[in-house]
């Protein structure tokens, strides 16, 4: 069973200032079939979270750890982490001139499976896939997100994620700047891949819109680079009602 540990986390990130500590000890499991929204405001350290975890480096673990099934996933380098199962979709997607969006997916699925797809199979993948994340086929030969809207970059992440099925499933704000439309086509694309039953899902947003199509099993509350309150759904309805106003404020007096 795949699973997530995240262990007493604590991560700095690197400015034109010097190092500043983001996060503060963060302590959260995520299993194989279940999914996590991390909720809180902008700033709160959600998105460090995100990347600390991928591999990137301007956020630097400085104590704690996190394994992805009992492997020691900061020792990883950031192919490794991908390779092991973790998947991150990113809140700004990267444009990448030059490589088109075909050629990346398929290199990407080699790098996790360890040998190319079969032509021909692999083609039929993508084509359904696009299909039922209503991506116009012509962007197979668009370079990487080269002139995408917000939406069809975020509708790309998705594409990913179904072809790669990874084992943890980061997703960083997929719902930033979606029309209602984007809204639900990306959500059913999450849905899918959380109906598989084989990945594990940490969804991170600030906003309870996106719960509305994927129904968390359990709800944290992220204020001052650490969680500081965790619930069922219920909790994310009471956030929508209250806010994070309490959170903050409780976090920022400790």
């Amino acid at each position: 069973m795949a699973t997530l540990v995240i262990d007493h986390l604590h991560c700095q990130v690197l400015t034109d200032h010097g190092p500043r500590e983001i996060l503060r000890g963060v302590d959260l499991t995520v299993r194989q079939g279940e999914t996590h929204a991390l909720m809180g405001p902008n700033g709160s350290g959600k998105t460090t979270l995100a990347y600390a975890l991928a591999g990137h480096p301007k956020y630097q673990v400085t104590s704690g750890a996190a394994f992805l099934d009992g492997e020691d996933l900061l020792a990883m380098k950031v192919d490794e982490r991908a390779r092991a199962g973790l998947f991150l979709a990113m809140q700004y997607p990267v444009e990448v001139p030059g490589v088109s969006m075909y050629n990346f997916l398929r290199s990407a699925a080699t790098a996790v499976r360890g040998e190319a797809p079969r032509l021909r199979t692999w083609l039929k993948e993508v084509q359904a896939a696009m299909e039922r994340l209503q991506i116009d086929p012509s962007f197979a030969e668009r370079n990487v997100n080269e002139g995408f809207s917000g939406g069809e970059k975020k509708r790309h992440e998705i594409l990913q994620l179904e072809l790669l099925k990874p084992k943890i499933a980061i997703l960083d704000e997929t719902d930033s700047g979606l029309d209602i439309d984007a809204l639900r086509i990306v959500s059913e694309g999450v849905n899918r891949v959380r109906a598989t039953g084989a990945v594990a899902t940490l969804l991170i947003t600030h906003y309870t819109r996106i719960l509305r199509y994927v129904h968390p099993d359990h709800v944290h509350v992220f204020a001052d680079g650490r969680i500081v309150d965790s619930g069922g759904p219920e909790l994310a309805e009471r956030l929508e009602e209250e806010g994070y106003e309490a959170y903050v404020k409780s976090a920022a007096s400790q």
